[in-house]
């Protein structure tokens, strides 16, 4: 199972999702679907701008958790 942590780091980068969507240009809702964990993947291209924003790498926000 992966475990998204996005939200700990937008909280630690002092960063809204409202922002953050802006800056990645998605839409909130499809953030918040990144956030919740029900999205079924995300493009690397996403992810790049993700890192980008919040200066992280991709394994702060995802985390491989066994079932």
């Amino acid at each position: 199972m992966i475990k998204v942590n996005l939200d700990r780091v937008l909280l630690d980068k002092q960063i809204t999702s409202k922002m953050l969507a802006a800056e990645i240009n998605i839409t909130p809702a499809n953030l918040s679907i990144l956030k919740t964990g029900k999205a079924k993947g995300i493009r690397f291209e996403t992810l790049a701008r993700i890192c980008k924003v919040l200066d992280c790498q991709p394994g702060d926000i995802l985390e491989y958790v066994p079932e």
